[in-house]
């Protein structure tokens, strides 16, 4: 059983909005002309800590499911939206109470009773013809969102189409961490390293900052080599000089080389 053995996943810190365009760019191509696809992605949606392609394969599959339940044609609806999770909910499903991202594909097709629906995520159930379905489909996305510690939810009844939701938790990165008051999560060791940025470009400065902060950086940034010099001096735990190499005063290499071993 896909939910009873652990998949070898690749978890990275994914933004599921871009998933879902990816995905949608891919059922374009795929879907017939007789299928109306919509995406409605959340505004400020969290991010999630999980293997994108799974995220990607389980939604795929949700939608060629759709797809095969609307032989005549319909709406296909993918959206995106932030949920909590409360404590009555959390108990009842084994999960834990808080922030989730959900992931919902809906459909106009034929639906399923509830006997249907209970053993969905039955190995090898189908209710397709055979030769066009293993059966797996759902149980191997319910492996890999449990895993992931999500959850999977199907809504359906007869004649009135189907809604699977995913929940996957919320990730909180190093900004969104700090302004919830929950630990700050250490990249690699990089909030202890001490990185001084030389560019006279104040834009080119500002966004390369930035980026060394999000990456988990402590960054001191400085116009002018004299400047970067004194920064050195006040700052001995500096590890890695960043320098542009054309400036005023002092060309990169040669404050590299002023720099009294700091890394460049």
């Amino acid at each position: 059983m896909a939910y009873s053995r652990q998949q070898a996943l690749k978890p990275t810190t994914v933004a599921p909005n871009r998933l879902v365009v990816a995905v949608s760019e891919i059922l374009e191509r795929t879907l017939p002309e007789s299928i109306e696809l919509q995406t409605v992605l959340a505004a400020g949606l969290w991010s999630v800590h999980v293997d994108a392609h799974q995220v990607e394969n389980a939604l795929i599959d949700l939608c060629l499911n759709s797809r095969d339940a609307m032989s005549e044609g319909g709406k296909l609806t993918i959206e995106t939206s932030n949920a909590f999770i409360d404590e009555a909910y959390a108990q009842a499903h084994q999960l834990a109470v808080g922030q989730y991202v959900q992931l919902a594909v809906s459909d106009t097709g034929h639906g399923m009773s509830r006997e249907t629906v209970a053993r969905a995520f039955d190995p090898f159930f189908t209710t397709k013809e055979v030769g066009k379905g293993t059966g797996l489909g759902l149980s191997q996305i319910l492996g890999f969102v449990k895993q992931s510690n999500g959850h999977v939810k199907i809504y359906s009844e007869p004649g009135q189409g189907t809604t699977v939701k995913i929940y996957l938790p919320r990730h909180l990165g190093i900004e969104e961490a700090a302004a919830s008051g929950a630990p700050l999560p250490i990249q690699h060791g990089r909030l202890e390293e001490l990185v001084l940025l030389v560019e006279d470009d104040d834009k080119i400065r500002a966004v390369n900052a930035d980026l060394l902060r999000e990456l988990g950086y402590t960054v001191i940034d400085v116009a002018r080599p004299q400047l970067a010099l004194a920064a050195l001096d006040a700052n001995p735990g500096v590890t890695l000089l960043l320098t542009d190499v054309v400036m005023p005063e002092m060309n990169g290499r040669l404050l590299a080389d002023a720099s009294g071993g700091a890394p460049a």
